[in-house]
């Protein structure tokens, strides 16, 4: 897609397996007499474009001519009216309008310097990784540069560029063979940015090129529907605000936001949210970017007017890739008739999930199971639904499986939140944690902390070296709450991050 801006002209493109986006933006002064009418339009970039782009040379001089064909152009001399329209599939326009909507979340970004990706790129050019986790971690602590990890070599790699400033984090992201793709851009590089959403969400590279800004995002939805419905669930508008009034309101939000963004032109979240929460704007222009009217640039942090078609895209007909997406969130849409069980932490291997699922309209209830490995993937499945008994997953995942996954990943983010305040502490009587830090000699030290009623257990140690254990007994389980939390608060004021608020 080709988009004429006040102040750029940029190109879209989405591959066909739906599991990266890239945006290359050009810079106004980058033209001698720009002449354009902004707007929006779908272009064909056959193999004979892409060739001739190949053989690009900086010492050539280099014309940009994007408008009607010849046929075109003919047909309006001749006062013909000329139409062309390009059919993509539904699954295609859904993924590409959820890149979009996934763009307005909030993230924790880190800067780069251009040797620090050419560093990564080349141990992953250079190795081949023959187990799991096949991960690139980032290790982020305020004060510090970034540090890249390469799993599963646990190979270090400083960062050169300033420092990072934000929570402490430590995050993992996957597909990271798809970066390789950003070699040919190496020479060109002056900066690059990395933005971090939460799980299953994609992750953004920004590649400051000059007076061109390529945006690069990987998506964390390429394992079948598994993945995709857990992380769309995310990005689409919540129960409270579906309904009624709220969305009536929501809605009128978003209409007012589009028309300010058409008069004015890029602005920011501050400028937009002007008048309303910022939340409640962010949840807005996220709609519009679902319905394909807004484009939130990544580069510069600004939301911009572009409109896909002439009438706006109906989120709720891209909200399901499948039929059996959509019974599955019928389930989760009946208070506690999807519920997980039982969450076996597997060493070595992953995570293994049992529930329970009643569904009302087959007066059946259903148990499904299925593990995650340390990568985030499905690595195997069972339910006792008619359907699995009949094509195991050769159909994909049935909709018991889906609605467990998704019921799985709200909990655990409820979770998360809920162990932020006071009440929701008081909640929790059994969890374990992992902080990690790294030594000034590149070692990693690991502390493990475990809250069992009114125990405390303590592991800790270089990772490579068995760990010490320590366990505490306390007369109330909530003298051992409070040990266990004050814990975590003194392993964070020393240095530590914790390893399990980490993405995937």
């Amino acid at each position: 897609m080709l988009t004429v801006h006040p102040d750029e002209v940029s190109i879209e493109v989405f591959s066909r397996d739906e599991s990266a986006y890239a945006r290359l933006a050009f810079s106004s002064d980058l033209f001698e007499g720009r002449e354009a009418a902004h707007g929006t339009a779908f272009v064909d970039l056959s193999p004979r474009i892409v060739e001739q782009i190949d053989r690009l040379r900086v010492y050539t001089k280099v014309e940009l001519d994007a408008g009607a064909s010849r046929a075109a152009r003919d047909a309006t001399r001749d006062s013909t009216p000329f139409e062309r329209s390009l059919e993509v599939p539904a699954t295609w326009l859904r993924g590409f309008l959820q890149v979009q909507s996934a763009a307005t979340l909030p993230a924790v970004s880190c800067e780069l310097a251009p040797i620090d990706l050419y560093n990564a790129l080349f141990v992953l050019r250079t190795r081949k990784a023959k187990k799991p986790p096949r991960g690139l971690r980032f290790e982020l602590v305020p004060g510090k540069p970034p540090r890249l990890l390469l799993e599963p070599w646990e190979i270090l790699l400083e960062a050169h560029g300033p420092p990072y400033e934000g929570p402490p984090r430590v995050v993992r992201t996957f597909g990271r063979q798809r970066l390789l793709a950003l070699s040919r851009l190496l020479p060109h590089v002056r900066s690059a940015r990395a933005e971090l959403r939460g799980p299953g969400l994609p992750v953004f590279w920004v590649l400051d090129l000059g007076r061109a800004t390529l945006t690069v995002a990987l998506t964390g939805w390429s394992d079948s529907s598994w993945a995709s419905a857990a992380s769309f669930d995310a990005l689409m508008p919540s129960d409270e605000q579906r309904g009624g009034g709220a969305r009536a309101a929501l809605d009128a939000l978003a209409g007012s936001q589009l028309a300010l963004l058409r008069e004015r032109g890029p602005l920011p979240l501050a400028a937009l949210a002007a008048g309303a929460g910022a939340g409640d704007a962010r949840a807005a222009l996220q709609l519009e970017c679902l319905r394909g009217r807004v484009l939130y640039d990544v580069a510069r942090r600004v939301y911009r007017p572009r409109e896909l078609f002439a009438e706006p895209v109906d989120e709720r007909e891209i909200r399901y890739s499948s039929p059996r997406e959509a019974a599955a969130h019928r389930l989760l849409g009946a208070p506690g008739a999807v519920r997980p069980t039982k969450v076996h932490e597997i060493a070595g291997e992953g995570t293994e999930i049992h529930g329970e699922v009643a569904d009302r309209e087959a007066h059946r209830d259903f148990s499904p199971r299925f593990t995650m490995d340390l990568e985030g993937r499905v690595s195997d499945a069972w339910c006792s639904c008619p359907a699995f008994r009949r094509s195991g997953l050769r159909e994909g995942p049935c909709e018991h499986m889906i609605a467990l996954r998704v019921a799985y990943a709200r909990e655990r983010a409820e979770r998360d939140a809920q162990r932020q305040t006071a009440e929701g502490r008081s909640l929790i009587r059994a969890e374990t944690r992992t902080y990690v830090r790294r030594e000034a000699s590149g070692a990693e030290v690991v502390y493990r902390v475990s809250l069992d009623d009114r125990v405390v257990h303590l592991a800790w140690g270089a990772r490579a070296e068995a760990p010490r254990h320590q366990r505490i007994w306390f007369d109330t389980d909530g003298e051992a709450r409070d040990a266990y939390f004050k814990r975590l608060d003194a392993l964070t004021s020393s240095g530590f991050v914790d390893a399990d608020a980490s993405s995937a």
